[in-house]
């Protein structure tokens, strides 16, 4: 018998009750190519603090960085010029997407409930994430692993895996967390995240993010594109 080809899928989620959208997205590697895919990551970083400091170890958190808040750069000038951060955005998006290391993925539902309802939702989303990767893995005959932005502290994710059957399941384990500052996969997850609910909302004011995922990220989205579930 060869050896099972393992998957490693980095997850985080964007979307917002007040607008209905949930997002899920993905960056997924296979174990053997981990390190390429971190090393492309990690030489991105260190390219964005010579060119404008930004240290590596800085979170590069999509909403609150493309939003202007927070002083990610040593320079102060650099600051102060918001306009550049787009362009960080876009480096880092077009590094992903051209990592042959890497592949991306997405999933989406548009919901009018909120509150309650609204989590609700959103754990079926995450649900339906699990078995669309279990069953592509089960496709391929492969493993994979799933490590999740957060603390844990919400079990309905161990519910959505726990939900599969123990005979048949490619997806092994509960999720494992990892807070997004801790872990730079978690952040490419988060950008991907953003720019795919970017591309479904359509926000007039974001109007320079609606192509950002299309642009960098559809070539190397294993659906080729956000999927409804």
């Amino acid at each position: 018998m060869g050896a099972v080809e393992t998957r490693l899928f980095y997850v985080d989620d964007s979307g917002a009750a007040e607008t209905g959208w949930i997002v899920y997205s993905w960056i997924e590697c296979r174990v053997d190519e981990w390190r390429a895919g971190l090393r492309a990551w990690l030489d991105l970083r260190r390219t964005l603090y010579a060119d404008y400091k930004i240290p590596p170890a800085y979170e590069l958190h999509a909403t609150k960085f493309v939003n202007g808040r927070g002083n990610p750069s040593t320079d102060p000038a650099w600051n102060r010029s918001k306009h550049l951060r787009g362009v960080v955005v876009e480096r880092a998006l077009e590094m992903i997407g051209r990592c042959p290391a890497l592949r991306v993925g997405s999933v989406y539902r548009e919901t009018g409930v909120r509150g309650r309802d609204y989590a609700e939702q959103a754990s079926q989303v995450y649900r339906a994430t699990v078995h669309h990767l279990d069953q592509r893995l089960a496709t391929a005959d492969g493993l994979g692993l799933m490590l999740v932005d957060g603390n844990g502290s919400d079990h309905s994710y161990q519910a959505a895996h726990r939900d599969l059957k123990l005979d048949q399941r490619r997806i092994i384990e509960d999720p494992l967390f990892q807070p997004a500052h801790r872990s730079q996969w978690i952040q490419m997850a988060d950008l991907a995240a953003y720019c795919a609910y970017q591309s479904l909302i359509r926000i007039p004011a974001k109007k320079f993010a609606w192509d950002w995922y299309d642009s960098y990220l559809s070539g190397s989205d294993a659906n080729g594109g956000p999927l409804e579930v």
